[in-house]
């Protein structure tokens, strides 16, 4: 859901996904003055239940004034009333899903330890989250969608948690709750709606790379015990050895089977729930079944409500199943399924894309090159996650064009390059993974991840096109945007344009892992150059140290335009 809401000093604009709450903000051009001597913005949140207010206090922070508020504990939240914003959006990552919110942006002016709120020139815009569940009777298909934290190497979690030893297959306990966010519990949900009283009427065809999760095992194998007609294909090359450990100590041998191999890897994340004989819907999306995938990286899981889509699923299952499957007739009918859209064409708004791969010829990678097409023809924003390599396709697609805004996340630094790249386009903004280590600033505390990964920050795979448009496009599945990933690997990926339902929690997300990952990307590059400034975690005094930035060109003032839905003006 989306709101703006214009007041004479600002207008605030909020967009609210399932447990983000993304807030922007800007002042009207009548009171451009009103920044002379501005310090920041406190932000109130009000909490609605039955149209009655239940909470109301100032969201917080964690970057303070440097000589207010000393001798607090490192990484110490802060309200936004005595440390105010300096930016002009902010994240709620707090919010609940389904639950009606009111926030208050007001000036502040002064000086630290004598501020003023200037509530006469605030503006209050209200807004209700997205529900969990995407409508179950609606005749349009329906979404859910979970993310995890996937961020451990957090100061909420080191301030909550502490330097814990994490349970591994004890998904119930506390930090793993947190950390899994409701991914593991909606997984084991859908598996579950086939261990009912009338299991027998059920389904589940599942194709999965890594399947090494425990927990998740016994739910299938629940659902089988259940009298559910269970059929699982697990990759027995690049995880062979663990996932056939997990099946036998979950004991669902019966009802599992090696893929067979060709050519690439077998890289599906997919379950297929079927009712009477009718494909009802089917869970997708980046997770693999480990303990990495479900509370590690940064991952999402994506429920289809929708009969044809699990439909289609289901016969894609059914020709990577065949035994006798040959690499080429594979790569035929998945074209058939599906062709691929024409070079810098829009997706259809009328229904779903289902890609599946393998699907295009080395040296031909007409799918890849479409999706470097959308991200190279974002007429406001572009956000995109790299997981692995940054293939040239998109290397060339994320410089693109003017007063476009794009957002790289990646899970290692892209490279010397790439950075050059960013600094000279001034458009582009990328976060690599980093976490803070003890000493990286003086009141923040040092970060652990939880070592159960590969990859230790990034994992998801998705593309945002305009995300804040009324048009907006979500890409998400499985496939790493790499060549590979088109011409030998098993992977599916959807393309759904035009919901702004599923792109509003997808950009939530990005958001908050982005915002989380800058700023940690920041510090280490900083250090590694020798040129970390001891006061740079600390909030600006003077007005002119922080707000001119805001307003010349660059990725600040695009995103104080374009997040608030004002186009730039032309150079």
């Amino acid at each position: 859901m989306r709101q703006i809401q214009s007041g004479p000093v600002l207008n605030v604009r909020a967009i609210g996904g399932l447990h983000v709450v993304t807030l922007a903000w800007d002042f009207a051009e009548a009171a451009m003055n009103k920044r002379d001597g501005l310090l920041g913005f406190a932000i109130e949140r009000v909490e609605f239940k039955n149209g009655q207010a239940v909470e109301r206090y100032f969201l917080r922070g964690i970057k303070r004034f440097k000589f207010k508020d000393e001798g607090l504990a490192p990484g110490t939240p802060v309200p936004t009333s005595e440390h105010p914003v300096q930016s002009f959006q902010w994240g709620d990552y707090t919010a609940k899903p389904a639950t009606t919110y009111e926030f208050t942006v007001i000036p502040c002016y002064g000086k630290p330890k004598l501020m003023t709120l200037d509530r006469a020139s605030a503006t209050t815009v209200r807004i209700t989250t997205e529900v969990e569940e995407g409508g179950r009777d609606a005749d349009e298909t329906a979404h859910d969608i979970y993310f995890n934290r996937g961020v451990a190497g957090s100061q909420a979690f080191a301030r909550k948690f502490g330097d814990v030893e994490l349970e591994e297959d004890n998904p119930q306990s506390e930090p793993m709750v947190w950390l899994s966010r409701g991914l593991f519990e909606a997984l084991t949900a859908f598996i579950g709606k086939a261990a009912q009283e009338d299991a027998a009427d059920y389904k589940l065809r599942a194709m999965l790379y890594e399947f090494r999760y425990l927990p998740v095992g016994r739910a299938f194998k629940a659902a089988a015990d259940a009298g559910a007609d269970v059929d699982i294909r697990y990759e027995a090359q690049s995880y062979e050895d663990d996932n056939e450990a997990m099946i036998k100590k979950a004991r669902i041998g019966k009802i599992c089977t090696p893929q067979r191999s060709r050519a690439g890897i077998r890289h599906n994340k997919f379950i297929v729930l079927i009712h009477k004989d009718v494909p009802i819907a089917v869970w997708t999306g980046s997770t693999n079944i480990s303990a990495g995938g479900i509370f590690g990286h940064s991952n999402v899981g994506h429920i289809i409500w929708d009969n044809s889509i699990a439909a289609s699923f289901l016969r894609y299952w059914e020709r990577l199943a065949d035994p006798d499957v040959k690499a080429a007739a594979l790569k035929a009918s998945n074209l058939d399924e599906e062709a691929t859209p024409a070079r810098n064409s829009r997706p259809p708004s009328n229904r779903v894309l289902t890609l599946y791969s393998p699907r295009d010829n080395k040296g031909d990678e007409q799918t890849l090159q479409w999706y470097a097409d959308l991200v190279a023809d974002a007429r406001q924003m572009a956000c995109m996650t790299f997981a692995f390599n940054l293939d040239p396709f998109f290397e060339d697609a994320l410089f693109a064009g003017e007063n476009v805004l794009r957002y790289a996340l990646f899970d290692k630094n892209p490279g010397k390059q790439v950075e050059d790249e960013v600094f000279q386009k001034r458009t582009t903004v990328i976060a690599p993974g980093a976490i803070l280590k003890p000493g990286d600033f003086e009141f923040f505390l040092g970060e652990n991840l939880t070592g159960f990964n590969k990859n230790l920050y990034i994992h998801d795979k998705f593309i945002l096109l305009d995300p804040l448009s009324d048009d907006p496009v979500v890409v998400t599945g499985t496939a790493n945007f790499s060549k590979p990933s088109q011409t030998a690997n098993d992977e599916n990926m959807l393309v759904i344009r035009g919901n702004t339902r599923v792109a509003d929690i997808y950009f939530g997300e990005f958001m908050r892992v982005f915002d989380h990952l800058y700023a940690r990307y920041i510090v280490k590059k900083l250090k590694g150059e020798h040129r970390q400034d001891p006061d740079s975690g600390f909030l600006k005094e003077n007005t002119k140290d922080w707000v001119p930035a805001h307003f010349r060109d660059g990725p600040k003032s695009l995103r104080r335009l374009l997040f608030l839905g004002t186009p730039p003006s032309p150079h």
